[in-house]
């Protein structure tokens, strides 16, 4: 019995993508494991060292996503733009877009208040002891969501959008 060592031998028999025709396609990505509380805090514990899986620790993880975002715009003279109520995202690109002067690269960053799936920490009491601890709760909240919007040469018009809160 072989074991598979990397993503390409894992789906090749598993996956098939079959288009003869579309207008759009959606790809969403996740990490399984940080679906469910158990797996987050062993995320932070294990991966990232920290003792407890807190509020705290996830919003150092945002806070470095953001200065990266604002970095790379800055770097790339790259406009970040927040979208306004309202207005389709779409047509917004396609305004940037007939600005744009080069064959390819990434047009604009678009931002957005959007419901996302978040971890929360609660302070929760041992009946023995009288200690607090910190316990993750799964809930939803209004957080930033981050738009690439780009353009590729051969591909074409494409965005990949980017929640800013962890997971």
């Amino acid at each position: 019995m072989s074991v598979p060592t990397n993503v390409a031998d894992v789906i090749q028999n598993h996956v098939v993508l079959e288009v003869e025709s579309l207008d759009r396609m959606y790809l969403n990505v996740y990490q399984g494991r940080l679906q469910r509380e158990a797996g987050v805090a062993d995320f932070f514990r294990r991966h990232r060292g920290e003792a407890f899986a807190t509020a705290h620790v996830m919003a150092k993880m945002t806070r470095a996503f953001l200065a990266a975002t604002d970095r790379f715009a800055h770097q790339n003279d790259i406009p970040i733009i927040p979208f306004e109520n309202g207005v389709r995202k779409e047509h917004v690109f396609h305004e940037r877009l007939a600005d744009f002067d080069r064959q390819e690269g990434v047009v604009f960053i678009g931002k957005a208040q959007e419901k996302a799936t978040v971890y929360r920490t609660v302070k929760r009491r041992c009946a023995e002891t009288g200690r607090t601890y910190p316990w993750l709760m799964k809930s939803t909240a209004m957080v930033n969501h981050y738009y690439f919007y780009c353009l590729d040469k051969d591909f074409g018009p494409f965005f990949i959008k980017f929640c800013s809160y962890f997971p």
